[in-house]
């Protein structure tokens, strides 16, 4: 793979989760601009710099040495790729500080590397969360390929920062510098909440949060088709959202014992409020992760899941794959996995490959409802 090679550094990056041959690079053309632009300002070693959702770590791994760097996203995978890859370019894994997106930073920063994210109500929680935090003249320097740049990123950049300058396109990439003005106090509208009627509950769903406005389709299938008895059982609810497959299965089986894992930050701050919220001080462990890696081999009886189809900008079942082989491996012998999927997807066949038993326990026109025992 070709390294990222910059005026801070030539570093050799990969991707999380890594892949046998990976195709895909660990950088893009709106990092190699990023730090381009950056170091045309000639920022000295006392700059603070903020970096904002660096998807492997790119940005931030360049930048150690150089300035003060601050790292904050909201994927634990890109967690774990940034540690990687400070190993793997012989840099000490504490050189960057990382800030979940569940949490909040702490300012003053000089400048901000941004990397636009697919989620514009990120973007925007991360830039009303900047208020008080960036120093007198401070910039915040957005980057993204043409082709996943919103008009609206340039306008959120505008109402919350400053003056917006948008630059030349180069290899494909553009930079949008906003420059600190004065501004009015802003309140997130983050979270959002939305209520459902069976099972009742009202759900509270931070920024990044997947269908965050109202229950996704896929789910709404797969809630009345929840295994029901499950008596003690130790249950996952894997890639797990705001909690509601594991809040739902658990009021439904109350002697159970359950696990909810997601990759995104926002997403287990969101699932813990709504599980203490319908469950109370039920005892549970919700956890960032990058799936059931983690997870002792054998020790679940049942896993839930409503897999993702991309990660980030790059679609595909990559990830359900490695989901259903982490299920598998958590699961002990006769253990299920129960999914919900598109039926274009196909995934009665890529179960059926690591899964002695795979039944259709439901269907609607769009979706599948898959359970695979082990």
């Amino acid at each position: 793979m070709p390294l990222l090679t910059s005026p801070y550094a030539d570093l050799d990056l990969i991707r999380q989760p890594e892949q046998p041959n990976d195709p895909l690079q660990a950088f893009d053309a709106a990092d190699e601009y990023l730090l381009q632009h950056l170091a045309a300002q000639a920022p000295g070693v006392d700059c603070r710099v903020l970096v904002l959702n660096d998807a492997f770590g790119a940005l931030a791994a360049s930048l150690v040495g150089h300035v003060q760097v601050l790292s904050s996203g909201d994927s634990h995978l890109a967690w774990l790729g940034l540690q990687k890859n400070l190993a793997r370019n012989g840099k000490a894994p504490d050189s960057v500080p990382f800030v979940p997106a569940s949490a909040q930073w702490q300012g003053p920063f000089d400048r901000v590397l941004l990397r636009v994210p697919k989620t514009l109500a990120l973007l925007e929680e991360q830039l009303i969360r900047l208020q008080g935090h960036l120093a007198p003249g401070a910039q915040v320097i957005a980057g993204a390929m043409l082709k996943h740049l919103p008009r609206a990123a340039g306008d959120l950049l505008e109402k919350y920062i400053g003056p917006v300058q948008a630059s030349l396109a180069q290899k494909k990439a553009r930079l949008l510098t906003a420059t600190l003005a004065e501004r009015p106090a802003f309140v997130s509208p983050y979270p959002t909440t939305y209520r459902l009627q069976s099972p009742a509950l009202e759900l509270r769903n931070h920024a990044n949060v997947f269908c965050r406005e109202d229950l996704d389709i896929g789910t709404r299938a797969f809630l009345p088709h929840l295994p029901n008895n499950l008596g003690s059982a130790r249950v996952a609810d894997l890639g797990c959202g705001n909690g509601v497959l594991g809040i739902a299965s658990a009021l439904s089986n109350p002697e159970a014992q359950y696990t909810l894992v997601d990759e995104s930050y926002m997403a287990v701050q969101s699932a813990e409020e709504n599980w203490q919220a319908a469950l109370g001080e039920r005892e549970v462990e919700i956890r960032a992760g990058d799936g059931l890696a983690g997870q002792a081999k054998q020790s679940l009886d049942v896993v839930l899941c409503n897999p993702p189809f991309h990660q980030q900008q790059v679609v595909g079942d990559f990830l359900a794959w490695r989901m259903f082989q982490q299920a598998r491996e958590a699961l002990v012998v006769g253990g299920a996995l129960y999914i919900v999927g598109n039926r274009h997807l196909g995934y009665h066949s890529k179960l059926a490959r690591l899964f002695r038993g795979v039944e259709q326990v439901a269907a609607t026109p769009k979706f599948v409802i898959l359970k695979a025992r082990k």
